[in-house]
């Protein structure tokens, strides 16, 4: 290497280097908003935002939605009586040029569900207190399986693989990434 080759290499580099840093560091701003945000408890009289059932008074998951400037009521998150209702409601939003923040499921891998038959259905209790929420970028959903949640066949969310695979041991179902779920996802339920 010549020392005309040198400098034009660490130029590369350096650029290369500042490129990436701005990168990082657009994304960290970007970031920090949606990072900063934290589920809240759905416990009350709340309606699901998106057919009006009260979210504490159904079994099975329930969610909340963070948008970044358009919250649905008085600055509060959107409220969801199931993980179907919750993914419909972001759907809808995200086409009407909304862009959700941080998406929130009830994660059974936190909390200890009880399950129940009610007729020839097998659901699990529902949790909404906010400590029982995990974003669905750290969750795997669970779809087809015998467990049903309020609005009939749903997603059921867990936080941890372990539990993931023992779920779909006993109530079968495929596991996906909460996160890939798409409209696509909810019409095969």
């Amino acid at each position: 290497m010549t020392q005309l080759e040198r400098p034009s290499a660490s130029r590369r580099h350096l650029l290369a280097g500042v490129g990436a840093g701005l990168s990082l560091a657009a994304a960290g701003c970007l970031g920090d908003e949606s990072a900063s945000i934290t589920p809240v408890s759905l416990d009350g009289e709340r309606a699901c935002d998106q057919c009006g059932m009260i979210v504490e008074d159904h079994p099975g998951p329930v969610g909340q939605l963070h948008f970044e400037d358009d919250e649905p009521e008085g600055g509060r998150p959107g409220q969801f009586c199931s993980s179907v209702c919750t993914y419909t409601y972001r759907f809808d939003a995200e086409d009407e040029g909304r862009t959700p923040l941080a998406t929130f499921l009830t994660d059974y891998s936190l909390v200890d569900q009880e399950v129940f038959e009610e007729g020839s259905d097998t659901m699990f209790s529902s949790h909404v207190e906010s400590e029982a929420f995990s974003r669905t970028t750290d969750l795997t959903v669970v779809a087809r399986s015998e467990v049903i949640g309020s609005m009939g066949p749903d997603l059921i969310p867990f936080g941890d693989d372990g539990d993931v695979e023992s779920f779909v041991e006993e109530y079968g179902g495929e596991p996906m990434s909460a996160e890939d779920v798409d409209r696509g996802t909810l019409e095969a339920l």
